[in-house]
């Protein structure tokens, strides 16, 4: 597929993407950039959710599509997922007698369509069954999966992969890995998975509206990025200090050149040589002073040339800057407890803890039904806050007024907040001009992600304990240990739902709470392998 001069704007305006030109290949591509570079909106233009403002795509055969906002879908059924959902009801509408050309139409050569579909289903512990169960009734992971399972049985030329492995456990990752392994046909994917992006055949990154494709994976791409930005912070130190001698010998020019101005005026008034004589040594005296002028001009605007030129190729990213409040804790205080019936986990003071465990175990269910405050269901684990000052990150992020802007929503925690001052928390988040008035159903699902983190930070009084479903799922790289920053310096207790253990290793760990496919809790001092 190539693009060719593809821009695209917003309804109010604010540009997402200008003049990209560009090309993927026919294998697996890694595209990478960091959040709000773009590259969920490109990948939605590819697809043809959304049209150019300017420019087009060629794409040479049809295209599937996985969402990074896969789990809002919540009322969508596992046929819908797995985009069978029209030809199965073109089959049982012929089931039943109806022989509408249309229905033929639409199943074409899918006459086994729920066959495949059932054996598909099987080797993730469904079956057809379950074609018509909701998102609302399976984990993240599990619908992301089957998301993915279907887009292989539908065998599109052309595969777009939105942070696939979001909300997926180890085994779960290693299992869609081996999908990718041979995937049929052009792939591009979206991810923040360093492991995942090693698996790529080339790595394409989005930056500053600029779309370049190197060949070789995540880790041979960084180091290549790498190598060039240590060359041109190198130039760039050389041009500076090329810079300042130009203009440091442009001042001395210029001193001596006042210095023999003085001298020719003084001599001229004591008369030590005639007045004719003075007046063409003063015209010749000028004439040098100009064309040495002139020279020395030239090298300060070629040096300030080449300053700007290696400045150009240093990358200055921004990155999301935070500084969590402090909630005073103290270390008697009882936050929050987990309870299975046979062992309790006391979550006390400032206390760290990991929740983990496998798709579909019942960790966001867990969380949920704490924060809610609801009866677990029988025969399942209980979590209880003991504490009213919470904050609540949702793994789908659906806890925002999807058609008011991002200001609006954070509004709603912070009634009393001046607009100016809430811009500048959403500045630090790196949510700023256009992009804090527009629909949250526009954002990215980095950007949502930093507007719910916004409604956490503005609490007031601050949390006493946090608690964060995935919080990794929409964060590139840089972002993340951003993030681990913040939280280690955070004073609350902290409650983390994640299968991302590298960023869960980093965060000081008290204890984990290790919820298995049973519904038992166990507590252990490490992660689990």
């Amino acid at each position: 597929m190539t693009l060719h001069a593809v821009s695209f704007s917003w309804p109010d305006g604010s540009t997402a993407l200008s003049h990209v030109d560009g090309s993927f290949g026919s294998g697996r591509t890694g595209l990478v950039g960091r959040n709000g570079s773009g590259k969920s909106t490109l990948l939605k233009l590819i697809a043809g959710l959304l049209t150019p403002t300017a420019g087009h795509i060629d794409t040479a055969g049809d295209v599937g599509y996985l969402p990074q906002t896969l789990t809002l879908a919540a009322e969508a059924t596992v046929a819908e997922l797995l985009g069978i959902h029209r030809v199965l009801a073109a089959l049982r509408a012929i089931e039943s007698g109806d022989a509408d050309p249309a229905h033929f139409d639409v199943i074409g050569d899918d006459w086994d369509i729920e066959a495949r579909a059932d054996e598909a289903l099987d080797r993730l512990g469904f079956s057809a069954a379950d074609l018509d169960r909701r998102v609302a009734e399976l984990s993240g992971g599990e619908a992301v999966l089957i998301a993915v399972v279907g887009l292989r049985l539908r065998r599109t030329a052309i595969t777009l992969l939105d942070e696939p492995t979001n909300n997926l456990d180890r085994p779960t990752r290693a299992r869609l890995a081996e999908m990718i392994d041979d995937w049929p046909g052009a792939l591009v994917v979206v991810s923040h998975d360093l492991e995942l992006l090693e698996r790529m055949d080339a790595t394409a990154e989005l930056h500053d509206g600029v779309l370049t494709t190197f060949g070789g994976p995540y880790s041979e791409w960084k180091a290549h990025v790498d190598q060039e930005q240590a060359a041109a912070v190198a130039a760039a130190r050389t041009a500076q200090q090329t810079l300042k001698t130009e203009k440091r010998q442009r001042v001395e020019a210029e001193t001596k050149l006042a210095r023999r101005e003085r001298t020719a005026k003084k001599a001229q008034r004591d008369g030590g040589i005639p007045r004719i004589v003075a007046g063409m040594l003063a015209n010749s005296a000028q004439g040098s002073a100009g064309a040495m002028r002139t020279t020395m001009d030239q090298k300060v605007q070629a040096a300030q040339a080449a300053l700007d030129a290696a400045d150009a190729r240093v990358r200055d990213d921004d990155h999301i800057s935070l500084d969590l409040p402090d909630p005073a804790v103290p270390r008697s205080r009882r936050i929050a407890e987990f309870a299975d019936g046979e062992r309790t986990v006391v979550v006390q003071g400032p206390e760290r803890v990991a929740v983990v465990g496998p798709n579909g175990a019942g960790k966001s269910t867990l969380i949920e039904q704490m924060v809610s405050g609801a009866e677990p269901t029988p025969g399942r684990p209980r979590g209880l806050l003991l504490t009213e000052r919470a904050g609540f990150l949702p793994q789908r992020l659906d806890g925002l007024d999807e058609q008011a802007s991002a200001l609006d929503n954070v509004k709603t925690v912070a009634p009393d907040a001046e607009p100016g001052l809430i811009r500048n928390h959403l500045a630090r988040l790196l949510l700023r001009g256009a992009a804090v008035d527009r629909p949250v159903s526009t954002l990215s699902g980095g950007e949502r992600f930093r507007v719910c983190l916004a409604k956490l930070l503005f609490a007031d009084p601050p949390s006493q304990v946090l608690i964060l479903d995935e919080p990794t799922n929409n964060l590139d790289v840089t972002s993340v240990e951003q993030l681990v920053d913040a939280l280690r310096a955070y004073r609350g207790a902290l409650i983390v739902v994640s299968h991302d253990h590298p960023f869960l290793s980093k965060l000081g760990l008290d204890t984990v709470v290790e919820l298995t496919g049973d519904g038992t809790l166990r507590q252990r001092a490490v992660l689990p392998d």
